[in-house]
């Protein structure tokens, strides 16, 4: 059983199960901006960078780390999607950072560093082609505010600097990205796999636990189920009752119509005898037209009832065959497991019930 979360965990992660993942990753960021804004500080100190344009860089950093911690928490709500709100932060990311490269001075090529970092995050979130669109936007907006700075200040920032730090920002940004582009590509086929994995086991479960022509239980399910059903610790006086049921004259079915004709029999009994079931109530295919009712938390009397109204629910369900209606009745064998008895024993019972059903002359209930 999982634990229940706290109130303030459910406060702070909410209940979305993806909302703590894209807060790690708002996290991861916020620990990169804190650092940036260390490193221009320090340049401000230094006497590299200027003190009011750095502390403006600062404030638009935290203002921005406020405000996506925000949206992430309330992303589901306002219907923004992990990947829309991915972009948005990696798009502010990169703009902080262009802007943090103006005004630090001389320690300016540092910045570049963080436009690979934030490219390496999106790997985690994002598609080959958004990745390839930030690494266009990130470059454009690098290339224009270096052209505008070696146009306005040639002496602080000279074109041959600026243009080798283009340079080796384009080179690096084009090469994680491409790496990233990789990563998504591995990361969404494995995503893929695990689904195809997933449906594919809940498949075999259900093949597993179900007969394939009637969609009822099957007998090893069933078996799985008494021996739960007899390891159960039930209330003391709770009665559990068998029912084992044999379709009439059914190989003479097969044997007339064919064995198609004798399948269209077994589902229809199948459809009929599960819309009168109650939601306690277990029928399994117990081999060929053979079938084993488990009511559990069922006195006799009563057991006998869901039998009999399940008996006429079938019998009012006849099966077009060639042209003719077949209407199927069956004989039932009634048991009510005793304190104590394996059920194997309670079975027995119910299978020498059938058989005197069976030899009094069919479609009724023997009870034993």
């Amino acid at each position: 059983m999982n634990p229940q979360p706290s109130p303030m965990r459910r406060l702070l992660l909410g209940s979305d199960p993806r909302l703590p993942r894209m807060l790690g990753y708002w996290a991861a960021t916020c620990l990169l901006y804190i650092i940036g804004g260390i490193l221009l500080l320090l340049s401000v100190r230094a006497g590299a960078a200027d003190q009011r344009s750095a502390l403006i860089v600062v404030a638009m950093g935290s203002a921005g780390v406020t405000a996506f911690a925000l949206l992430v928490r309330a992303s589901a709500a306002l219907g923004i999607a992990p990947s829309t709100l991915a972009i948005w932060q990696a798009m502010y990311a990169m703009a902080i950072n262009v802007g943090a490269y103006v005004v630090t001075g001389p320690l300016r090529g540092v910045y570049l560093i963080f436009l690979l970092v934030v490219m390496v995050f999106c790997a985690f979130s994002l598609r080959p082609r958004h990745t390839m669109l930030l690494c266009t936007y990130a470059l454009g907006m690098l290339g224009a505010t270096m052209l505008w700075l070696v146009a306005t200040y040639p002496a602080t920032y000279p074109a041959y600097v600026e243009g080798v730090h283009f340079a080796s920002a384009a080179c690096a940004l084009v090469s994680v990205t491409l790496l990233t582009g990789e990563m998504s590509k591995l990361r969404l086929r494995l995503k893929r796999q695990k689904e195809d994995l997933v449906a594919a086991m809940t498949t075999i479960g259900k093949l597993a636990t179900l007969d394939e022509l009637t969609s009822l239980a099957n007998r090893r399910h069933m078996n799985e189920l008494l021996v739960a059903q007899e390891r159960r610790l039930e209330p003391a006086g709770e009665p559990t009752c068998i029912a084992l049921i044999d379709l009439d004259f059914f190989k003479s079915v097969n044997d007339r119509y064919g064995h198609a004709a004798g399948d269209a029999v077994l589902r229809r009994f199948s459809e009929a005898a599960r819309s009168e079931l109650r939601a306690q109530d277990v029928l399994a295919r117990w081999g060929g037209e053979e079938f084993l009712l488990l009511l559990a938390g069922t006195p006799l009397a009563q057991a006998v009832t869901v039998v009999e109204r399940m008996a006429a629910r079938v019998a009012a369900a006849p099966v077009t065959v060639a042209g003719s209606d077949v209407h199927i009745t069956f004989s039932a064998g009634l048991a009510e497991r005793r304190h104590g008895e394996p059920f194997a024993d309670t079975i027995t019972r119910a299978d020498k019930a059938l058989y005197s059903a069976k030899s009094n002359g069919r479609n009724q209930i023997g009870v034993g």
